[in-house]
């Protein structure tokens, strides 16, 4: 009977098992990595082995392994592109075996591939391996164990729980408003101190005016009329002072609210495109509507309630300690028990109010998804799946809210029963006192008085717990979004350039999404005024080069630079400004033609907006609707076709007049008699303008001065149409399997179809 084979602990007993039944006896396992993909990219999972001996690769579906031994000359790679990692296996020059991984394996795979590096060395040399170096997050670079899935660093920083010290930081908001802050302060502490000036009337006129008239003595009449005129005025001063200070510090956190929104809003207009790609449109949406309203009504309203709680409950207390000391002792009773409460509950309500948040936002993210795209949901039938969708997600916030309620409604009258009982215990002892005449009837009554009150702002600050964490949770969402910095930052040091002419040098650029290789060492120099065409197979890096240009990303290595300056020492918006993007589906926002025309340069006349319009051949379909270039476009351009969409799109670019153009695909959806109108407003656009051109149909690069072709992120060829074609390469390859789809199509096809397909 074969003895165990040694394995790592992480191994899954499935693997253990299949590796017992295929590898040599005592062949320890040192490293392992799964993969999940075929050599056909079909999924498929294997597994990849480091052993004592060397490289192990077991095969379960094909019930095959095949072993390579450790020996000098052997060497590991790894590259990823497109979504798919790959890791071969060289003997000297000579490839020896490929596998194949989906991205979700790429952090394994550099550790395999390091650890089989380390073992390998150590059969070689003789030294044994000793694999202490910590493992790095390959995005925050904190060191993590090896049996580690996610770095605890980035973990804790999306888990960690809001702070009630968030609430301070929004001071940064507040500090314009200092002095009316400091005005209702003062106002809200002499509005508190007129509250307290009736009880304590209420000694005088409870000893020295009606329990002598019980006793046989009359009434002094001037000195009830003063008593009486104390408390009027007192309460007049306290309605007067209240409202003072309740409307200053009211219109103060209204303008906190308005300046929190409006600042978190341009900070994230500044944000890269990157960070959008990871959030969803409800989420943001929730983030800077409701929360930031709820943050304004807590400082409106709760917040000013709590401070005057806070400075009634110190008053009071001081009064009362003023008057009898040993009673005042006695009302202190619950407050230990009320404290041990709130430290309890506070975190349970913090965290719990947090994920409400959460799942808030994910009912507005299925509103967010929905209502946009209703005409795919009608075409599709879906009506009743997104109703689903949004019942569940409801049903989620139901659920959590329930779990939060049922804390918060055991607190709220807990809390009630220990003020009630504290009042009792003030009402046992201070008949006890007036039975030893310690303190007269009137002390009593107005302790009693102050009492009452001491209590009630007790148990309104207990409620304020709830409110504050809802405020914290809010608060540490919205700066969620404040401290995110763009990984498009603005120059420290800009360098203006007032005017261009065009010339762009992209010089060893690589470009990462991720883990995920996109761009890779592509050098290209594009002359000002030339067209240059990008074209490749889907995936090849097309879109991903454009976007670096304009740069919605700022590339990984490498530099892109125009006119000779780096284009990461310009100003974002200043350098955008002489970029025109015409993109395959255009957006357009609700409001007029003409707005939307001018949406790039709203200062424009009207003149030049229908020059702009004329140039783009759009001038004739806006006359024909019905309030021409006032009519309104609805939502994403709702109402217009395709056509009409992408020629008020190059409209808006030329009015702009940019010395960079960048087509995406602008033909690629239209029909034939469309195209031919957007191909003239496209020649007018091009003329005299450094141009980038995106194209799948490679027809409609016939103007382009040199064809980029791509593949991988790499540049494979470069050239006109003609040398391309004459280099059969992978150009040649593109045209042909193009040629050969329109003539399959043309077997079946009608007389329109074929002249729409010819002249593709």
């Amino acid at each position: 009977m074969n003895n165990p084979i040694p394995t790592p602990a992480s191994l899954p007993d499935a693997w253990c098992a299949i590796a017992r039944s295929r590898l040599a006896d005592h062949d320890e396992i040192l490293a392992w990595l799964e993969i999940n993909l075929d050599a056909r990219l079909n999924f498929s999972k294997s597994l990849l082995l480091v052993t004592r001996s060397g490289l192990a690769y077991i095969d379960n579906e094909r019930s095959t392994t095949d072993h390579f031994p450790f020996r000098p000359g052997l060497s590991v790679s790894r590259h990823d592109h497109g979504g798919v990692g790959r890791i071969e296996l060289f003997d000297g020059s000579v490839r020896q075996a490929c596998w194949f991984y989906t991205l979700a394996h790429n952090v394994q795979a550099m550790r395999f591939i390091r650890q089989f590096e380390q073992y390998l060395e150590a059969a070689l040399t003789g030294v044994p391996c000793i694999d202490d170096a910590p493992e790095c997050c390959p995005d925050c670079l904190s060191p993590m164990s090896a049996d580690q899935g996610e770095c605890p660093q980035c973990s804790s920083t999306i888990n960690a729980p809001p702070s009630t010290w968030t609430l301070l930081r929004l001071w940064r908001f507040a500090k314009p408003y200092k002095w009316q802050l400091l005005s209702g302060f003062l106002l809200m502490l002499a509005s508190t101190a007129a509250t307290l000036v009736p009880p304590y009337l209420t000694m005088p006129l409870m000893d020295k005016v009606l329990i002598p008239y019980q006793n046989g003595t009359p009434i002094d009449f001037v000195v009830v009329s003063w008593l009486l005129a104390g408390l009027f005025g007192s309460a007049l001063l306290a309605w007067g002072l209240g409202w003072a200070k309740t409307y200053i510090l009211a219109l103060v956190s209204e303008r906190i609210g308005a300046d929190l929104r409006t600042i978190t809003y341009e900070h994230l207009l500044r944000l890269s495109l990157e960070y959008f790609g990871g959030k969803r449109t409800g989420d943001l949406m929730s983030r800077i509507g409701s929360e930031s309203d709820r943050i304004c009504v807590f400082l409106s309203l709760h917040l000013l309630d709590f401070a005057t709680d806070v400075l009634m409950i110190l008053m009071t207390a001081a009064i009362l300690f003023s008057i009898n000391p040993q009673l005042a002792l006695a009302t202190l009773v619950p407050l230990p028990f009320i404290a041990w409460m709130i430290h309890n509950v506070r975190d349970r309500l913090r965290t719990g109010f947090e994920k409400i948040d959460r799942v808030w936002s994910q009912v507005s993210n299925v509103l967010a998804d929905t209502i946009p795209g209703i005409r795919v949901v009608k075409a599709f039938a879906q009506e009743g799946r997104e109703a689903e969708r949004f019942r569940v997600a409801n049903q989620h916030n139901l659920q959590v809210n329930d779990r939060i309620n049922k804390i918060w409604s055991l607190f709220t009258p807990s809390v009630s029963l220990l003020t009630e009982m504290g009042l009792l215990v003030v009402w046992a002892f201070g008949i006890w006192q007036v039975s030893n005449n310690q303190i007269t009837v009137g002390v009593l009554t107005a302790f009693l008085a102050y009492i009452s009150r001491f209590y009630a702002r007790l148990d309104s600050m207990s409620r304020i717990v709830s409110v504050t964490q809802k405020a914290a949770a809010g608060a540490k969402r919205i700066f969620d979004i404040l401290d995110h910095v763009s990984s498009v930052p603005e120059p420290v040091n800009p360098v203006h350039l007032n005017t261009i002419d065009g010339r762009i040098d992209l010089t060893n650029v690589g470009f990462r999404y991720g883990n995920r290789a996109v761009i890779k060492g592509l050098n290209l120099n594009i002359q000002p005024g030339e067209m240059i065409g990008l074209v490749g197979h889907s995936g090849s890096g097309k879109s991903t080069l454009v976007n670096l240009m304009c740069r919605f990303y700022d590339v990984s290595e490498g530099a892109i630079s125009i006119d000779g300056v780096n284009i990461k020492s310009l100003p974002v918006s200043e350098y955008r400004r002489h970029i025109g993007l015409v993109l395959q589906d255009p957006f357009l926002f609700f409001g007029s033609i003409a707005e939307n025309i001018a949406y790039g340069r709203p200062d424009a006349t009207r003149a030049q907006i229908v020059a702009a319009a004329r140039a783009a051949h759009a001038h004739e379909f806006i006359l024909r609707l019905p309030h021409g270039y006032d009519s309104l476009v609805g939502e994403r351009g709702h109402g217009l076709s395709g056509g009409e969409r992408q020629r008020i799109s190059i409209a808006r670019a030329l009015l702009i007049d940019p010395k960079i153009l960048i087509l995406d695909e602008a033909t690629a959806s239209v029909d034939t008699e469309t195209e031919k109108e957007i191909q003239k407003a496209l020649d007018n656009l091009v003329e005299g303008r450094t141009t980038i051109a995106i194209a799948h149909r490679l027809s409609t690069l016939h103007k382009a001065n040199r064809l980029v072709v791509l593949d991988k992120g790499e540049v494979v060829e470069i050239g006109n149409h003609d040398e391309l074609m004459a280099t059969e390469g992978a150009y040649y390859r593109l045209y042909q399997a193009q040629a050969r789809n329109v003539d399959t199509d043309l077997d079946d096809a009608s007389p329109v179809e074929i002249e729409h397909k010819v002249s593709a």
